[in-house]
């Protein structure tokens, strides 16, 4: 027999919508990485380390959805800014309308679940 193992469903679904998550953090709202870190933090995605989200961004980034841009004007060193490109604000509708019908499938298949019995 194998022993029970808990599973940290909130972590396993913030990690699939992490993408979506950041986009919908940029989203009129441009920031440099640090600033989205904190952003991302106080809505949940709290277990968020900046080796996990700079490289997100880098591939948001190769994909066309995020456009980086140097802030200079900041006192200190320069910060590297993110805000979503036109391609990025439709990937976060579509990410949103997936979102939406992942949620629906469930709630069907626990109703299917619960009218079967």
């Amino acid at each position: 027999m194998y022993p029970v193992q808990t599973t940290d469903w909130r972590a396993e679904l913030a990690r699939g919508a992490l993408a979506h998550a950041a986009l919908a953090a940029l989203e009129g709202r441009p920031s440099h990485g640090y600033d989205l870190l904190a952003v991302l933090h106080a809505h949940g995605f709290d277990r968020l380390k900046g080796g996990t989200l700079y490289p997100l961004l880098h591939r948001l980034e190769e994909r066309g959805l995020v456009l980086p841009a140097w802030d200079t004007a900041a006192p200190g060193a320069a910060r590297k800014v993110y805000s979503l490109t036109p391609a990025g604000i439709a990937a976060l509708a579509e990410a949103e309308a997936a979102w939406a019908q992942v949620g629906a499938s469930l709630a069907a298949l626990r109703n299917h679940e619960r009218s079967a019995s």
